[in-house]
């Protein structure tokens, strides 16, 4: 690298150049590449500690960022000479850009691996919602490492199924995102269907069910919905007819893998007059491809993706079941790093000890964790604030602490088991299966045989509000 550039100060020049043009910053990926390059790394080494395939960062994210960079600076920019073209631009920066940016704009920060500082924020800066889903493109999308690049790999292979779980709130759909984004780069079709959008009466009947499934899919690739009618046949049951219609209707129009993502797959868990068949239904496609016969290679293309919150507790036979084959994914909390990281991301300077006391009080959640530093970020509360009222109906985590109390509220049981938990900081032995509940919610950490709370918040709140008399929303 030139002597008088540093990484920092690249990615510093070369944010501000996109921003110019485009009015947005550089993307997670768009770092990933120009740190590597200004750090002398070829495609493929870039790809390896990455996580991303050398053919789509060289074919495709690369040239792109060269382009919108030659645009800005009025100059061919390619890989070889972009260090010496951000190496001219930070000697001379009033020739660098052909548009000047708004003195109201705050330049973008992105991961550096050296310590950096960055002065606390106005408040007109302008960040993206922990509300809304966070896209892997964003630069709030908090890599999770070696998950994605696990879960990537594994949807190479063929008939390969993967299954994201985790609490809500947790980067679950995000991380799904990813995945299909980068499905895509390989050339691979992608289909992704949410099971929240199916009505409440569709999971009655398993024929309506799974002809609801097919239509849904069959529209992505452009099927008109008659096609499903048409290709069921009475005289066959409806697994075989769901079976028959991806057969002959998807995986044989289909030249390249096609990805299945199901989101929110807990909308079928309490429904066991379909859930037992379909889910059996899932796992036999994923054994089909592995059986050596001549439609082994057509079910090869599928690959699922299954994503969802809640343990599966319904009553599967071992052999029937999709959620013990494949790559099982449980998304863990942000570590210290993660949340420090993030904390740059929003412009924010924290100390070590304000990161430790964040983590102790959210346990590394990411939708809270992401809360926090947005409304530290946009001026709204200041630290204090946060911490001060946090279990309170004006604290920020109001609506995300009644959702769980309305839910133990209407599982006495589970509200009991809990109560016993949150009476204590150590390790605490409840029956197993409100164990395992009351962590796929999120609310406690499993440790072999026992449980303790996942969070400081959670004690507090739960340990004031199920003493009170039940409270109606």
């Amino acid at each position: 690298m030139h002597h008088s550039l540093t990484t920092e100060v690249g990615l510093q020049i070369a944010d501000n150049a996109v921003f110019s043009i485009t009015s947005r910053h550089l993307s997670t990926i768009e770092v990933v590449i120009l740190e590597g390059v200004l750090q002398g790394k070829k495609y493929g080494e870039i790809a390896l500690d990455s996580g991303y395939s050398p053919e789509y960062l060289k074919n495709n994210v690369g040239p792109k960022l060269w382009k919108l960079l030659s645009e800005s600076f009025g100059e061919k920019v390619n890989k070889k000479n972009v260090v010496a073209v951000l190496a001219r631009q930070h000697q001379a920066p009033e020739l660098s850009l052909r548009s000047v940016r708004k003195q109201n704009d705050t330049p973008f920060s992105p991961k550096s691996h050296s310590a950096i500082s960055f002065p606390k924020p106005l408040p007109e800066v302008q960040l993206e919602s922990p509300k809304k889903l966070t896209s892997p493109d964003s630069v709030l999308y908090m890599k999770r490492p070696p998950i994605e690049e696990r879960c990537c790999r594994k949807l190479e292979e063929p008939g390969a199924l993967v299954r994201i779980k985790a609490p809500k709130q947790m980067g679950k759909t995000s991380l799904m995102l990813f995945c299909l984004a980068h499905a895509r780069s390989q050339g691979y079709r992608t289909v992704t269907l949410s099971l929240q959008r199916a009505d409440r009466v569709t999971f009655t009947d398993l024929d309506k069910f799974l002809q609801w499934f097919c239509t849904a899919i069959g529209h992505q690739f452009g099927l008109p919905s008659q096609s499903v009618g048409e290709n069921w046949n009475a005289l066959y049951g409806s697994k075989s007819n769901c079976t028959n219609y991806f057969e002959d209707c998807l995986l044989s129009q289909t030249d390249v893998p096609l990805i299945l993502a199901l989101d929110q797959v807990d909308e079928v868990f309490p429904h066991a007059a379909i859930a037992d068949d379909f889910f059996s239904l899932l796992r036999s496609w994923y054994e089909e491809s592995s059986y050596g016969n001549a439609n082994s290679q057509l079910w090869q293309k599928l690959r699922l993706l299954i994503v969802h919150s809640t343990e599966a507790y319904v009553p599967l036979e071992v052999n029937r079941s999709p959620f013990n084959v494949g790559l099982t994914i449980a998304l863990p909390p942000f570590t210290q790093d993660q949340v420090s990281d993030l904390a740059r991301r929003h412009k924010l300077t924290l100390s070590d000890s304000q990161i430790d006391d964040l983590i102790k009080l959210l346990g590394g959640h990411p939708y809270m964790v992401r809360l926090a530093l947005f409304h530290l970020s946009q001026g709204r509360d200041d630290w204090e604030d946060i911490f001060r009222t946090a279990t309170t109906d004006a604290g920020i985590y109001s609506d995300h602490l009644r959702r769980y109390l309305r839910y133990l509220q209407e599982h006495p049981e589970l509200a009991a088991a809990y109560q016993q938990v949150i009476r204590t900081d150590a390790l605490v032995e409840i029956e197993q299966v409100s164990a395992f509940k009351l962590n796929s919610m999120g609310l406690v950490n499993l440790q072999e045989n026992a449980v303790i709370s996942s969070c400081e918040l959670y004690r507090r709140y739960f340990h004031d509000q199920l003493k009170s008399p039940l409270v109606t929303f």
